[in-house]
């Protein structure tokens, strides 16, 4: 009976006793041999036993002799093993074992799960120094595949240079000063996704030297509205606070007070991060803030008046300008609905192929976003 393959019914202990004829010990195959699902999925494995000298038992063990963990279970039929929502601990080698008393046959299947970053930080955090003093902090990043970390700082676009050994990327920095407090962010990204860990680092000064601090890093605005930013600073004698923006000037509406910045009818250009700077005779100290200045819709037909002749084809296109996403709707003014044969795509086109005298009329695009709307207007006219 070579090449003859028999499936197995399992006993609650994953193994069970067929018979064969043959006097030969068992042949065994599993498939698939290797397996790789991300985590939460599920998947399962088949024993197939060739023949051999009976009774034969049959049974599935972790490559490390471990028992099976709770979400793997052995069936139907005992031929099928199945790992339901699969987690990182399942990855491994399962083994299906079948054995008589001529000898025993084994079969080993692979399972790898991938799964998304996780991110731990030594020290967590938050980290209160003094000025001058060393410091490190390790982020161990763990994740299938194996992610890639980098740091960088809340506010800011800069990544550090740091040491990456045996999945720990260190962040040093030899002696600290008032300016390095801040928020420094590890992020590990892979495939799967990516993780985001924040430790809150303050730097204490020393003989006096300033300690900038503000009351909000991340500040997101509507376009014309005002803002304010606030900084305040310890320090002996008492520091100098100015503000300046990153690689522009503050914008030309803008008045400063004791360490009050204010920014009136903001726009979008005015996005960008700002320094607040703290100033004695011992040091200085910044402190960053990244505004993002988000506005309706402006929205323009174009054209925004078509003549055509009936058979030809309408394509009319609305603009807008403003924060994304932007959904865009056509209607027709003073009916319930677009003619027959219109077309409004997601883009914000609307398309007749082959228009007619009914067609013309006036058409009216609404542009959406999660600040407000506003409208536009086309004039459609069809004459022979």
């Amino acid at each position: 009976m070579t090449g003859l393959f028999l499936y197995f019914r399992f006993t609650e202990s994953h193994s069970a006793c067929v018979s064969a004829v043959s006097g030969q010990a068992p042949v065994v195959s599993v498939e698939p041999r290797t397996s790789t699902v991300r985590q939460g999925e599920s998947v399962s494995f088949r024993c197939q036993v060739g023949s051999g000298a009976r009774p034969i038992q049959v049974e599935w063990k972790r490559a490390n002799n471990q028992a099976l963990q709770e979400n793997v279970k052995v069936g139907p039929g005992g031929a099928v093993l199945t790992v339901a929502n699969s987690r990182p601990v399942n990855q491994g080698q399962y083994r299906c074992v079948a054995s008589n008393s001529a000898g025993r046959g084994t079969a080993t299947a692979v399972l790898n799960v991938k799964y998304a970053p996780k991110v731990r930080l030594t020290p967590a955090g938050p980290l209160r120094v003094r000025m001058g003093d060393p410091v490190s902090v390790e982020c161990r990043a763990t994740g299938r595949p194996r992610p890639k970390t980098t740091w960088k700082r809340q506010g800011s676009t800069l990544q550090y240079v740091t040491q990456d050994i045996n999945d720990v990327n260190t962040i040093q920095w030899a002696a600290m000063h008032p300016e390095d407090s801040g928020v420094y962010i590890c992020q590990a990204e892979s495939s799967e996704g990516v993780t985001e860990v924040k430790i809150d680092v303050v730097v204490e000064g020393g003989l006096g030297a300033p300690v900038a601090s503000v009351s909000s890093t991340e500040v997101t605005a509507v376009d014309g509205h005002t803002v304010t930013m606030s900084c305040v600073a310890s320090g002996s004698p008492s520091p100098v606070i100015s503000w300046s923006k990153l690689r522009a000037p503050l914008p030309w509406k803008h008045t400063m007070a004791g360490g009050v910045l204010t920014l009136t009818s903001v726009g979008r250009q005015d996005s960008g991060q700002y320094i607040c700077n703290a100033t004695n005779i011992h040091g200085y100290s910044e402190a960053y803030v990244q505004m993002e200045v988000e506005s309706p819709p402006y929205t323009t037909s174009l054209p925004d008046q078509v003549r055509l002749q009936p058979g030809d084809t309408l394509q009319v296109q609305c603009l807008a300008h403003g924060s994304h996403p932007i959904s865009f709707e056509w209607t027709r003014v003073g009916r319930q609905s677009l003619p027959a044969g219109a077309e409004s795509t997601r883009d914000g086109q609307l398309l007749i192929a082959h228009v007619k005298q009914s067609d013309s009329g006036t058409y009216k695009c609404v542009a959406t976003n999660h600040i407000g709307s506003s409208e536009a207007l086309a004039k459609v006219v069809i004459k022979a």
